[in-house]
């Protein structure tokens, strides 16, 4: 994982060649902005103007005005990842719902305001209307994140208020390393509601009818237990 001056640093760099060639191609005067940018991070913080000015070459979220690394996820964190969508997908499919799994990358303005756009790994869109062509406008009904290093932090620290602030009705981290699953559902007092990789996990959005089985989401990266030169908590009991 990248530190932060380094990240830094490249968010700054990447944004100081937009606003050169947009210079450039409107002939005004930036100097006042390039002050801003030199100096470390916007006085005021970044702006979806800078999200989508930034190179598509990392993955970057941005939270109240500041960037976060993502980093490239792990083997584990997509075969976690695409198994969720499948059987919500399958679920949904099945019952003729209306609802909306999408899977990552998906940006997500979650606020509907220009500070803050968020990839969730795993999520559950009921209202259609907030499904548009260049990303999700509005919270998500429902929403995983697996962590990773790089996003460990954040995705335990800021994001639980951030969605229950933002409308979400049920959160889940999902952590690999301590094989559990943490479960905010915002509509009850008594959360996070914890669970381990032998669950099966009710989604509240569909009064419990939607179970996840775990030990078949463990299942699909067992596999890579096999191999003797894979080093991760995920496989500590099978070695």
């Amino acid at each position: 994982m990248s530190n932060d001056k380094e990240f830094q640093k490249w968010i700054e760099e990447s944004l100081e060649k937009v606003r050169k060639k947009k210079a450039r191609l409107e002939k005004t005067e930036i100097r006042e902005a390039a002050v801003q940018y030199a100096s470390g991070r916007k006085s005021d913080g970044y702006t979806i103007e800078d999200y989508y000015a930034l190179p598509d070459e990392r993955r970057v979220e941005l939270i109240d005005g500041v960037f976060y690394d993502m980093g490239a996820p792990a083997s584990v964190h997509q075969l976690f990842a695409g198994e969720f969508y499948r059987v919500i997908k399958n679920y949904i499919k099945k019952h003729k719902g209306k609802c909306i799994p999408l899977i990552s990358p998906v940006d997500v303005q979650l606020n509907c305001d220009n500070r803050t756009m968020v990839q969730p790994d795993v999520m559950i869109v009921c209202d259609r209307s907030k499904v548009i062509r260049r990303c999700v406008y509005g919270a998500p009904d429902f929403v995983i994140e697996i962590l990773s290093p790089s996003t460990k932090k954040k995705d335990m620290g800021k994001k639980p208020q951030k969605y229950m602030d933002a409308g979400v009705h049920e959160y889940w981290i999902v952590d690999p390393e301590q094989k559990r699953v943490l479960v905010y559902d915002f509509s009850t007092e008594n959360y996070p509601a914890i669970y381990g990789f032998e669950d099966e996990i009710p989604i509240g959005l569909y009064g419990g009818d939607l179970r996840i089985d775990m030990k078949e989401v463990y299942g699909e990266a067992e596999f890579l237990c096999e191999d003797d030169l894979y080093e991760d908590d995920l496989c500590e009991e099978n070695k």
